[in-house]
């Protein structure tokens, strides 16, 4: 359970903005995030993510243990991929620290910094419902060996994927879909990366995010 100290931090309580974006919202002259992405401006600050999407919620997806040989001998730290998300909206991050809650924090940070909007819509020949409850077409997206597609799917059929996969796409609001993978889907990080690569398709203007911090 979270402490009130953690949520009044989470929420952005007692910002001060760094940014031009992050004044603009601040002060109330953003009010979205749609707006920002339409404007082709980009996120430098969690805060600003965190002010305009209060519904977003957080999945870790693995924390393990990195070890490291130097002269002065072994160095451990902790390796953390979380993602985040809300309906309409899904970003990744991993990074790396020597201890666990600042490793989940620093990839918590870095994935709001990497979030994108995902269409949501009912793409499937056997629905065609018109509401928001899968992906309006087949998505595709690589990262390493893995290769992961997302196939729109008819009201009530669920996620059809493996633990990981479904989580992240309830993250970003995604009720029904198929899906396919392909290639080392045993490795967290290139399975979580192909999925967000995938959302990413349907921006082919975006510039490529960094997934480390």
């Amino acid at each position: 359970m979270s402490s009130p100290s953690d949520e009044r931090r989470y929420a952005g309580e007692g910002w001060t903005p760094r940014t031009k974006v992050g004044q603009a919202v601040l002060e109330g002259k953003i009010t979205s995030l749609s707006e920002i992405f339409e404007s082709g401006l980009r996120i430098k600050e969690a805060e600003i993510v965190k002010r305009l999407l209060p519904e977003l919620k957080q999945e870790v997806l693995g924390v393990r243990i990195v070890q490291r040989q130097t002269e002065s001998g072994e160095i451990t730290r902790f390796s953390a991929v979380v993602a985040v998300g809300a309906p309409g909206w899904f970003g990744l991050g991993h990074a790396k620290a020597y201890q666990m809650r600042d490793a989940v924090d620093k990839a918590t940070k870095v994935a709001m910094l990497n979030i994108v909007p995902v269409h949501l819509g009912c793409g499937s020949w056997e629905c065609r419902c018109g509401r928001p409850h899968s992906v309006p077409y087949k998505l595709v997206g690589k990262a390493g060996s893995v290769r992961i597609e997302i196939i729109p799917g008819p009201r009530g059929l669920g996620l059809v994927a493996d633990d990981t996969v479904k989580r992240l796409l309830a993250l970003a609001g995604i009720q029904d879909a198929w899906t396919r993978s392909f290639g080392m889907t045993s490795t967290l990080l290139s399975k979580a990366q192909a999925v967000y690569n995938a959302f990413r398709t349907m921006h082919s203007g975006s510039d490529m995010r960094r997934f480390e911090g």
